[in-house]
């Protein structure tokens, strides 16, 4: 997945474990990486950072 969206695969396990904080420019390459909008792989959660579209 890292290669698909252009991020390295230790990013993407950090994201994945809550370890790195999110930015735009990720939430775009991955939505991109997948060929989605970024709306559909992505919700908003006023009491944390944006999340995966899916309840962990």
């Amino acid at each position: 997945m890292g290669r698909r969206v252009g991020l390295a695969r230790q990013t993407i396990a950090a994201i994945e474990q809550g370890r790195h904080p999110s930015s735009l420019e990720v939430a775009f390459r991955i939505a991109d990486g997948f060929g989605k909008r970024l709306g559909k792989g992505f919700h908003w959660n006023s009491s944390r950072t944006a999340s995966p579209d899916h309840d962990p």
